[in-house]
């Protein structure tokens, strides 16, 4: 008798990950780290560490070509795939790029893709090395495997945090979110007037609208831990929105974490972005995702110290014993479980 149909839906991404990360398959030795972090980590010959880490985007359901320039999006690509091994506290050094290209597209947006591809790898020392190109029916899909490298000394994982260690986050949050909101916005406004002569007003938004379509991966904050040997005791970068990513680091560390609203970073032009579309601020910054901002955990000793070499970082929480829970603590004082925020 067959197994009654079950909807991926049901059980979630992170669901299935468990169940095909679950099966009696080949170990090698040498893989330190498989599923469940940013990059998986192989131990090479002399200590050295490989991390590989790859990301997949497929038109219509990561990103909208009617407001999403192919320049902006291949710079988004990348610096998502090296956020990925900067959150492993790694240097990324070469990708591999695949495209499942349309016959509606031009060579031009092609070539439009890959400048934006090369613009994020001069700027994070990355080299394109190769990829596949193939022909495909429906949608754009464009995925990207990174490569990089870190020494054992430094490497930094979800897990690894410690109780009443400060729960640390670079930049602000939200941003990312409030710039999609003001794209869906104009696509609405465009298709219901229907004249594709009408151009998006977008020079007041212009800080969320880059947070959305060209965000930065935080270079600079690894490149300062490195310089100053400090070494965070967990590390994931912001994709999913920062409650999942609290999570995820309690989870891996087998903790429980304690966080204020009052101390979520949000820039004004966030702020404006959700009072305009009336809509909760600090949802854009506990839900949003896709900043590729930082989040990492340090004692409260080396915060002290780690403020006078790198000041765009703000501490949020900290982390606490299991049984605590996740709990964020509201700008009135009240106390919430992350279970009521969703």
């Amino acid at each position: 008798m067959s197994e009654e149909f079950q909807t991926i839906q049901s059980i979630g991404s992170k669901g299935l990950l468990e169940k095909i990360s679950n099966y009696d398959a080949f170990k090698n030795e040498k893989v330190t780290q498989s599923i469940g972090d940013d990059a998986a980590v192989i131990k090479e010959d002399g200590g050295n560490l490989t991390l590989l880490s790859s990301d997949t985007y497929v038109e219509g359901v990561d990103f909208d070509p009617t407001y999403t320039p192919f320049n902006h999006l291949g710079y988004k690509i990348l610096s998502a795939g090296v956020s990925d091994i900067y959150a492993m506290n790694g240097k990324p050094e070469a990708v591999l790029v695949n495209l499942a290209v349309p016959n509606r597209m031009s060579v031009q947006m092609v070539e439009d893709l890959y400048q934006g591809i090369y613009a994020a790898g001069k700027l994070h020392e990355v080299e394109v090395v190769g990829g596949d190109l193939k022909a495909n029916h429906a949608n754009l899909v464009v995925s990207i495997s990174v490569y990089g490298k870190v020494d054992e000394e430094h490497i930094t994982y979800r897990k690894g945090a410690n109780e009443g260690d400060a729960i640390c986050i670079t930049g602000d949050l939200g941003g990312a979110l409030a710039g999609l909101r003001i794209l869906m916005r104009e696509k609405k406004f465009w298709e219901e007037h229907g004249d594709e002569s009408i151009q998006p007003e977008l020079g007041d938004y212009q800080f969320v609208v880059k947070r959305q379509l060209v965000p930065e991966a935080r270079k600079d904050l690894v490149d300062t831990l490195r310089e100053q040997n400090f070494i965070p005791t967990s590390m994931i970068d912001i994709t999913k929105g920062l409650v999942s990513e609290v999570n995820s680091i309690s989870e891996a560390s087998d903790l429980g974490a304690y966080i204020y609203q009052a101390a979520l970073p949000i820039a004004i032009e966030t702020r404006q972005v959700a009072d305009e579309m009336q809509e909760d601020v600090d949802r854009y910054a506990l839900f949003g995702g896709e900043d590729l901002e930082l989040m990492f955990t340090l004692s409260e000793e080396k915060v002290e110290e780690f403020v006078n070499h790198f000041n765009d970082f703000v501490v949020i929480g900290r982390m606490v014993p299991k049984e605590e829970g996740m709990k964020m603590q509201t700008a009135e004082g009240d106390v919430v479980s992350f279970d009521d925020l969703s």
